[in-house]
């Protein structure tokens, strides 16, 4: 039996190469994600670049998958990249609504159908993973008890009496069920592998398999290790760096598991294995470095990006297109800024915040803006508004001349009103203008009419002139007067005449009349003295009453001489104007009544002169 023992020398050889194996191939990190096929910076730059619905669609078909372990970053990215862009849609809307004149008080969000069909599918995600992880957590449980089970066949096989040959195809029967038991969890693993190896190298021990048992099984593990090479190898044509990085590692925990090799053979296959490895690791590695240089020059391309932005904010606005303009700048560069690769993750942070901030801080003083533009714009509507009910309100006047001055200042006033949305500004022009139409057209209309009836009024007026001048009082001086004022009415009621006729005929109506006047006053200041001489003859001897009679007489003439004086002489600074034509003809009839008047106080001076003539001589 001793030709049957497994040497002690080769059993500490076969356990310092496992040894070795392990801390060889284990030296990558193998905390860094593996589920995903993709990067964690391939994922947020592909979803980055999606719309709402494409991320809806495409989580709902990863849904469908099943593949929970592996959604479980990408659930998180889409998650982020919808919210992002919900805010932004948001923001968007908000911004819209306030700088068409809405209140932010006023605003109420619009049912978002992908949002609500978006957190219904999120919600079925996590309570499926939920599940899942359940599930995992007791197949892992299982799987514990599994293994355990397992020793207990491979204690019971050390205490077995069974023959080589039954005792190692048990053995191998062991080791395959050892191997198809998935995992456990992690606080047991290195437990379960100490107690594994233990009983493993107790197996040996006892059994002391023979040289050509032995012989076979090492060739059997050769098969199997060269297998795994050949596995290796290919790996360096697998596309994914990180599906091909998941299977190395699979490759290599199934080696630790692959007992000894030839000893001819040992170093061979570990070095065919190793290399084939090293070069897996180093193409990894060479992508990674690759990442990291795109990384820094998207770092680089994202800080003059963020100088670019600080440039275009840093000019003031003042205006509303200013203020559009400035907003469409922004977000070209934000469009351009999604279009650039991730950044190494220590940068991450700073280089957003520093694009962020800027924005945000446009966005706040776009709104305290728009703010204060709203008020300013309720004053204008206001101003606005008056002017229309202002102006509909001149429309419908007559009084053409007044009306159209007032009119015109209502335009100029118009122009001096701050701005408005173009929308509510032209919808008050439109009023304002309405009205403004509808002035002229009907100022238009009435001179028109007035035009094509002032040559029927040339003859009326003409027709009245010779009616005056036929006129013929009669006895009763009152309905004398009222003749003289009918004709005046007449006159008054016939409407307008051209301008070339306009003075001829009233300067012949005036003429026409005033010698009607004239005359009437001539009758009426020789009424007036034979009544003043009736009342000096019926009082011959009271010498008291003419005296009164004589003073009241010089004190009216001495009066309306000075009133004539002083009128004769505001005659001449008055300029030549049609003003001024009127007040002329006004002070010329004071004039005209004062010079009777002055002569009829003459008249009545003279019969008194003469009454006390009279007396006198009869005395003597």
């Amino acid at each position: 039996m001793d030709n049957l023992t497994k040497p002690e020398e080769l059993k500490q050889e076969e356990n310092t190469k496992a040894m070795d194996e392990v801390a060889d191939i284990l030296s990558v990190d193998t905390d860094e994600e593996t589920h995903s096929e993709e990067s964690e910076e391939e994922m947020r730059a592909q979803y980055g670049a999606m719309d709402r619905g494409e991320l809806v669609s495409r989580f709902s078909d990863y849904l469908k998958a099943d593949d929970l372990e592996a959604l479980r970053l990408r659930a998180k990215i889409i998650k982020e990249s919808f919210e992002n862009i919900t805010r932004r849609l948001e923001n968007e809307a908000l911004e819209a609504f306030l700088a068409a004149g809405g209140q932010q008080e006023d605003y109420e969000k619009k049912e978002d159908v992908l949002e609500t069909k978006f957190r219904k599918l999120y919600s079925e995600y996590k309570e499926a993973r939920q599940k899942f992880l359940e599930k995992q957590e007791q197949e892992k449980l299982d799987n514990l008890a599994k293994k355990e089970e397992v020793l207990e066949q491979l204690r019971s096989l050390l205490q077995s009496e069974l023959s080589l040959k039954e005792t190692y195809d048990s053995f191998n029967s062991i080791q395959e069920k050892w191997r198809a038991i998935g995992a456990v969890p992690r606080a047991e693993v290195n437990t379960l592998w100490e107690n594994y190896h233990f009983l493993i190298e107790k197996f040996y021990d006892k059994v002391k398999i023979s040289k050509e048992l032995r012989d076979m099984g090492l060739k059997k593990n050769l098969e199997e290790k060269i297998a795994l090479c050949e596995r290796v190898e290919g790996l360096m044509l697998e596309s994914s760096i990180n599906k091909s990085f998941k299977q190395l590692q699979e490759c290599h925990q199934l080696w630790k598991e692959i007992g000894p090799v030839p000893t001819d053979k040992n170093e061979e296959i570990w070095e065919r294995f190793k290399n084939a490895s090293d070069a897996v690791n180093k193409r990894r590695q060479e992508y990674y470095d690759k990442m990291r240089e795109e990384q820094s020059n998207n770092y680089l391309a994202k800080i003059a990006l963020c100088e670019k932005l600080e440039e275009v904010l840093k000019h003031e606005c003042d205006n509303i297109k200013k203020w559009n303009d400035r907003t469409n700048e922004v977000n070209e560069l934000f469009k351009l800024w999604k279009t650039i690769g991730p950044v190494p993750k220590a940068e991450n942070e700073s280089i957003w915040e520093r694009f962020k901030k800027p924005i945000d801080d446009f966005y706040k003083r776009k709104k305290e803006a728009f703010d204060r533009m709203k008020s300013e714009q309720d004053v204008s509507l206001a101003k606005k508004t008056e002017l229309c009910m202002r102006a509909e309100a001149i429309a419908e006047r007559n009084d053409w001349k007044a009306a159209t001055e007032e009119l015109l200042k209502l335009q100029a006033e118009w122009k001096e009103v701050g701005y408005l949305p173009k929308k509510l500004s032209d919808k008050l022009w439109t009023r304002f203008r309405q009205a403004c139409d509808r002035f002229f057209e009907r100022k238009s209309e009435d001179y028109k009419a007035r035009k094509s009836n002032e040559l029927e009024n040339v003859a009326k007026k003409e027709e009245l002139i010779e009616k005056v001048k036929a006129f013929s009082f009669g006895e009763d001086k009152q309905a004398n007067l009222d003749a003289i004022k009918d004709f005046q009415r007449q006159w008054a009621e016939i409407g307008f005449v051209p301008n070339s006729e306009r003075q001829r005929l009233y300067s012949e109506f005036r003429k026409a009349i005033d010698a009607h006047f004239d005359k009437l006053q001539a009758d009426s200041m020789e009424l007036s003295l034979n009544a003043f001489r009736e009342r000096v003859e019926a009082n011959p001897e009271d010498r008291k009453y003419f005296s009164k009679e004589r003073k009241q007489l010089q004190d009216q003439l001495q009066k309306l001489r000075g009133d004539l004086m002083v009128w004769e002489n505001n005659l001449g600074f008055l300029a030549s104007s049609r003003q001024a034509d009127l007040l002329r003809a006004e002070f010329e009839k004071k004039m005209e009544r004062a010079r009777a008047d002055i002569a009829l106080l003459q008249a009545k001076l003279k019969v008194l002169n003469e009454s006390d003539n009279d007396k006198k001589e009869e005395k003597q």
